[in-house]
């Protein structure tokens, strides 16, 4: 039998001394050494190696967000055959020891809503109650509160004392220290005519903020939400609504976004000349006004002017008594710049448009009826004419 050398026994034997004094429930932090297929491989003291699970490690998306050399902190959670670890306190499966540990380590815990309770909810953890405030709950404060209960998600314990009696944990923590280690990476990413999918946070009269990731923020303004006149935002937006818009402009110094809706949506525009010939009479309603005149809505997302000299009506007339904001309207289109986004309207040249029409149509008639009478009158004096004479 070869003999073990002196140094490689010593180390050996350090390291079933750390082993064993590794308990369940312990907190540790080691060093990540290698990650394999399925686990990561974690100095923990000594040439002791334990394993993390590795989907421990990875974001919604899959992706391994650790790489070797990485310092973590986790939880011993077996020491059966090996030393296993977890970042994660399974829910029903910790001690108060070892919430307590989580709490001194920082380490996330499992945990089921089981009810909302006053200014806050009440989280089972560890077959313990924990309260979560209403503010800790989520990054989006607009959310129905109903919509959390019976979830379960990972907590942060940010008081746990009289062995339990005090238990206070909070999600929020969690989500924005996950949306700060991602927001640079989510800014670098971020270009002027991407297209970018986020989650409504809060809706305003001037628009909507969308979280785009890691925190970052951008604002789809009131005005880019669609090609029509967009009144109420929150018929286009609401709190926890996945939207996808588009990158119109960013502010490197402020870190401020511009996204767009309607960049997204087919032109209603492209459609105009054809649809809206100079020359056609249509209908429309009225938006709203201006001193020089009046804007008509004449489809979605197209409008066009009717100057106060084409409204028929005497100069010193109130435009808003003879067409109130939402009423219908008669209009004649005089002028179309598509690429401009303009059409010129008139609901004065309405009227001249049908006297001309029915000019036309008088003058067609008369001449209709003056051909029938010539044509008449010729064929009786050929008839005249070849009657055989007596």
């Amino acid at each position: 039998m070869s003999e073990i050398p002196e140094d490689d026994f010593a180390a050996l034997f350090a390291a079933s001394i750390q082993t064993k004094r590794l308990e369940n429930g312990q907190a540790v932090e080691g060093t990540i050494v290698a990650i394999g297929q399925d686990v990561a491989f974690i100095n923990v003291g000594g040439k002791g190696e334990a394993t993390l699970a590795l989907n421990e490690l990875t974001n919604d998306d899959g992706v391994v967000e650790a790489a070797v050399g990485d310092r973590i902190q986790a939880t011993v959670v077996s020491t059966t055959g090996g030393v296993t670890l977890s970042r994660r306190l399974q829910r029903g499966a910790a001690s108060a020891r070892q919430l307590e540990d989580a709490f001194r380590a920082g380490l996330p815990v499992d945990g089921k809503v089981e009810e909302q309770v006053k200014g806050g909810y009440r989280v089972s953890i560890a077959r313990q109650r924990a309260f979560c405030p209403q503010s800790q709950i989520d990054t989006i404060r607009e959310t129905d509160p109903a919509t959390h209960l019976g979830r379960v998600y990972t907590f942060k314990i940010i008081e746990y004392s009289e062995g339990g009696r005090k238990f206070v944990v909070s999600r929020r923590a969690l989500l924005e220290a996950e949306q700060q280690a991602r927001a640079e990476d989510v800014r670098r990413s971020l270009a002027v005519g991407a297209v970018v999918t986020g989650r409504v946070v809060s809706v305003r009269d001037f628009g909507a903020f969308i979280d785009l990731g890691g925190g970052v923020q951008g604002l789809l303004h009131v005005s880019e939400m669609g090609w029509s006149h967009v009144t109420n935002p929150s018929a286009v937006a609401a709190p926890g609504q996945e939207l996808t818009t588009k990158v119109l402009r960013i502010d490197n110094a402020t870190k401020q976004v511009a996204l767009g809706l309607r960049q997204l949506l087919a032109d209603p525009w492209a459609a105009v000349p054809t649809a809206f010939p100079v020359g056609h009479v249509c209908q429309g309603q009225v938006e709203r006004h201006a001193q020089f005149g009046l804007f008509v809505a004449l489809a979605p997302g197209v409008v066009g002017l009717v100057p106060a000299s084409e409204s028929g009506v005497a100069r010193e007339a109130d435009l808003k008594k003879a067409f109130p904001t939402g009423s219908d309207i008669t209009v004649i289109v005089l002028d179309v710049d598509a690429a401009a986004r303009r059409i010129r309207l008139s609901v004065k040249g309405v009227g001249d448009a049908r006297e001309a029409a029915e000019v036309r149509e008088y003058a067609a008639r008369e001449d209709v009826a003056q051909a029938q009478s010539f044509g008449g009158s010729l064929a009786d004096q050929l008839r005249g004419a070849l009657k055989p004479r007596g």
